[in-house]
This record gives structure tokens, C-alpha cells and sequence, in this order.
């Protein structure tokens, strides 16, 4: 019998690193491990780069593969600022996607070239979460230690460099840094940030390898390393997503999005016009604030996740740790429409609906933004860890009126990064690999008639908090 070849794929993200073994012929996850990452909860959102590096290495081994694996890949959360100094080693800890301190220097950034330029050199207008932001950010408060760095990375360069000693990125991570476009980094804008191109990872073409695993690392020398590529990206390849397929995926962040044909330019900002990890493009909408709010506003209910009830003129915008979509970093979480006859259940379930309601806004010009007609019939296809739960799930079809697929397969990023792996074996493109394993089958649901009181009363509600906190930090 020939020999079983099997991958490994990485999702490194906010609060963990997960890895599967996955057999490379039939997509069979062999086994899987996964170690906890911790996030400060001070003033920002912080991490210790080293940590991800030693969750990687606990996770390899959990698989049981990591000194047998043919080829590996990693995925890591967007965004991220790792700053190294000559030695490699974090000047201070990253700071994560979620940080929005860094607000007032994504609100310089949009003045000096305007949002519409912005969008056209980079795809995307940025917001508190862009690498770019971040580096001014780092510049104007920490001089001292921006001054030490000699290399700059995103979270899955840092570990890819860490296990084959070469630096490398990928186009579809680099270009949610804000510094990055379809001819290359932008030297208008790296200089206007004051960051050396120098100090940034050279992008390699889709496919690419980034190298072989060096010695003393946690997997096996030798091993290829594949490019690796942004979480998003990875999640897309991990689907075998097709253009034009509508994805709203529900973690820590919320995020809409599709592969599409044409290069995104949405001057308003609510799309992010992100490249794929192949050739194509993926237009995306986030948001800050998912399940983790939505539960956190369970508990402070005393309530089940699953323990809503219907009815009710309540309307929650869930901003507890401000907002990306719609761009409020500044706001705070938001209840309007409290009656003596509100129920606990049903302000649980209106907490649903304004976590939902602003992805689900977005989604059109999602679609548009790629070259999609947004009135396909396409099914959504619902991810991550909320996908399962009985209130997102019902929450999604009556705000989206969609038809909702909900993939069985589990760990999308994680397996995404296995396809990419696996790719560098087969020669086939990662998301053709991702549709011979048949990663996307899963159940359909039944569309239902579109709740649209429900999402007027949202935006009304939404249109009135701007004169509280709706106005960007810097404006206020």
C-alpha cells in the first residue's frame, strides 16, 4: 500500500492556536490539538508573540504528527503589529486586530490622502484595526521602542519565520495592513508612517513555498512550509469557496465575506477589499463585537445562550469593546426601547439581533464590491464557533431571509492552512484541494420570510446613538 501522507494545518488566532493533522488524499482529520493564547485586558488588546510560538509547538505535538507530517502551513488572525528587534525577539507585545487605540492615527491617515484614495491604492479605507494605524500608533506613543525594530510582521509571518528562518508574507494577509496593493508595498504610505520597506517580509506569489522547518523547532526538519496566509483567507481556502458564495462566519469577530473577481475599492469603508490567498479577491466586513459580547450579555442576564424569547421593541447594539462596522471605535454597548414587559429573553435575543444586523448589512455590498449580483440565491454559509448555536442560527435566517448552509467540517482556518500545505505536494491550488475533501457539505436551512421591522428598528436605533457616541474617537 503507498505510504499515507499527511499535513498539518495551523490557526493561530486571538485566544488560541488549534492544529490538524489532516490526510492529504481524503481530507480525514487525524488528529488535532490545541493550547490557549492570553490577551491582556487593559487599556488595548495585547499578546506575548512568544506565547503563540509555544502554543504552536504544544498544539503540533497534541496532533501526534509533528514529526511525520509531509508539509505545513500556517494562519493566523489579521491585522496584528509584531514588532522584532535585530535579534528577532518582540520589542513589546503584539498589539491584536481589536486594539482601537490606534483610532486617531487611522483618522490622520484618511485625512492626508482621503478615503477615496485610500481605498484605491490599498483596497481598503483603514480603521483602528490596520497594521498601518498601528506602526503610527507605536511611533507616536512608544518612540523608544519603535526606534529598536529592525523587522515588522504580521502574526502568521512571525511563526512561519520561526520555524524555517526566512522571512515571508502572503498577498492576502499583507494587504489588511493598509501598506500593501496590488503593485506591491506602497512607499507613499510607508513613508508617510515612517516604516522602512526594509523591515517588511517580501510577498511571495500564491502557492509559493516559504521555506522547509529548521532544526530545533517543534516539527520535523525538512518539513515544506507553505506560504500561510490571513485567518479570513485561510477560512475561504478551507471552504473551496467559490465566487460569488456569501460566507458570514461568527467568533471572537464577526465577518462577511466572498471570494470575488474584481479588485474592491469601497470608498465608505464598510468593505474591506482584501486580496485571497490565490489570485482572486475577498471583500470583507468585520466587526469587533460576536459572541463573545452576545455572551457576556447572557451572563450579565443570567441567561443560557440559547434561552431567548420573541417579541419586544428592545434594541441592543452590543459595542462593548467599541466598533469596526459600523466605525465607532469609541462607543460602548447600547440598550434602547426598555419596557415594564421586556424580558430578560428577549433583550438576550435583541443582543442577536444588533450583533448580526451590522454584518448582515454589509452583505450586499460585500457581494457588490467582488462583482456579485447580491440578489443570487446562493445559501449563506454559516462558520465559526457560533455557527452551531440554535439562536445565531435562527437569528441569521430571520434577519437575512437567506437560505443558510452550516458546514460540517469544523476548524476552517486550521484547515485551510492544510489545503495550502497539501497544495505544495499535489501542485493543485489550495481550494481545489479544500473541494476534493468536501469540506463545505452540511445541512441547508430553509429561508424564512425577512424580518424587516426588526431591521429598521435596529438602524433607527443605530442613527440615533450617533448623536451620543456614534462620532469616530477622534471626532468626539
Amino acid at each position: 500500500m503507498p505510504e499515507q501522507r499527511v499535513v498539518i494545518g495551523f490557526d493561530s488566532s486571538t485566544q488560541s492556536t488549534k492544529a490538524l493533522a489532516v490526510d492529504l488524499d481524503t481530507g480525514t482529520v487525524l488528529g488535532q490539538g490545541r493550547a490557549p493564547h492570553t490577551v491582556s485586558t487593559g487599556a488595548g488588546r495585547e499578546s506575548d508573540p512568544e506565547q503563540w510560538w509555544r502554543a504552536l509547538g504544544e498544539a503540533a505535538a497534541a496532533t501526534g504528527w509533528a514529526d511525520r507530517a509531509a508539509a505545513v502551513s500556517i494562519a493566523g488572525q489579521q491585522h496584528g503589529l509584531v514588532a522584532l528587534d535585530a535579534d528577532r525577539a518582540p520589542v513589546r507585545p503584539a498589539l491584536l486586530w481589536n486594539d482601537v487605540r490606534s483610532a486617531p492615527q487611522a483618522a490622520e491617515l484618511r485625512t492626508a490622502y482621503g478615503a477615496a484614495e485610500l481605498a484605491r491604492r490599498t483596497g481598503s479605507v483603514p480603521t483602528a484595526a490596520f497594521t498601518a494605524a498601528k506602526w503610527a500608533w507605536l511611533r507616536a506613543e512608544e518612540p523608544a521602542a519603535a526606534e529598536r525594530v529592525a523587522a515588522v510582521r504580521l502574526p502568521h509571518d512571525f511563526l512561519t519565520e520561526r520555524l524555517t528562518g526566512q522571512p515571508a508574507t502572503d498577498r492576502g494577509d499583507a494587504s489588511g495592513t493598509g501598506w500593501w496593493g496590488p503593485d506591491g508595498y506602497d512607499k507613499s504610505i510607508l513613508n508617510r508612517i515612517g516604516l522602512d520597506p526594509a523591515l517588511l517580509p517580501p510577498v511571495l506569489a500564491p502557492g509559493a513555498q516559504a521555506g522547509v522547518v529548521r532544526a530545533g523547532t517543534p516539527l520535523r526538519e525538512g518539513t515544506p512550509v507553505a506560504t500561510g496566509t490571513g485567518d479570513n483567507m485561510a477560512a475561504a481556502l478551507g471552504l473551496g469557496l467559490r465566487p460569488g458564495q456569501p460566507v458570514l462566519s461568527l467568533g471572537t469577530s464577526g465577518t462577511v465575506y466572498a471570494v470575488g473577481s474584481a479588485r474592491p475599492a469601497d470608498p465608505t469603508g464598510t468593505v474591506a477589499g482584501f486580496a485571497d490567498a490565490l489570485g482572486g479577491w475577498l471583500p470583507l466586513a468585520c466587526t469587533l463585537n460576536c459572541t463573545l459580547a452576545v455572551d457576556r450579555i447572557a451572563v450579565l442576564l443570567g441567561r443560557g445562550r440559547d434561552e431567548v424569547e420573541d417579541g419586544g421593541t428592545a434594541v441592543v447594539l452590543p459595542y462593548l469593546d467599541g466598533e469596526r462596522t459600523p466605525d465607532l471605535p469609541g462607543a460602548s454597548g447600547l440598550i434602547h426601547g426598555l419596557r415594564h414587559d421586556t424580558t430578560p429573553g428577549q433583550l438576550l435575543q435583541a443582543a442577536y439581533d444588533g450583533a448580526a444586523h451590522a454584518l448582515l448589512s454589509a452583505l450586499d455590498g460585500v457581494l457588490r464590491a467582488g462583482g456579485t449580483d447580491p440578489e443570487g440565491d446562493e445559501p449563506l454559509l454559516l462558520i465559526g464557533g457560533g455557527a452551531r448555536g440554535q439562536a445565531w442560527q435562527r437569528t441569521v435566517l430571520r434577519l437575512s431571509g437567506r437560505a443558510v448552509q452550516v458546514p460540517e467540517a469544523e476548524e476552517l482556518v486550521a484547515l485551510g492552512a492544510a489545503a495550502q500545505a497539501a497544495a505544495l505536494l499535489t501542485g493543485e491550488p489550495a481550494d481545489e484541494v479544500a473541494r476534493r475533501w468536501r469540506t463545505a457539505r452540511g445541512p441547508v436551512l430553509d429561508p424564512v420570510k425577512r424580518d424587516d421591522d426588526a431591521l429598521i428598528r435596529i438602524g433607527d436605533t443605530l442613527r440615533r446613538a450617533g448623536a451620543l457616541q456614534g462620532a469616530p474617537a477622534e471626532d468626539q
